[in-house]
């Protein structure tokens, strides 16, 4: 397997996407227990936007994040291509 050279933009996407994450995660957490709070759902709603952004600029750029059709991929087929984002 080649060694790929990954720049400053490839980790800082990645700690973005971590960190929206756990946002989403925190959100979904608090919202299991309080679902008529519109204002955490609103928050939940924008974080849910923010990360669909970031995961397109990283997939632009680097490949797909996820397998089984939820990412698109380029040609040739880049699920093959490492490190992987949890291999990092």
């Amino acid at each position: 397997m080649a060694e790929t050279m990954l720049d400053e933009a490839y980790y800082k996407l990645l700690h973005d996407l971590q960190a929206v994450d756990f946002v989403l995660v925190e959100l979904n957490l608090y919202l299991d227990t309080h679902p008529g709070d519109e204002a955490a759902i609103a928050q939940f709603n924008q974080y849910a936007e923010l990360r669909k952004r970031i995961a397109a600029q990283y997939e632009a750029a680097y490949g797909p994040l996820m397998n089984f059709g939820h990412s698109m991929s380029k040609t040739p087929w880049q699920w093959k291509e490492a490190p992987w984002p949890w291999q990092v």
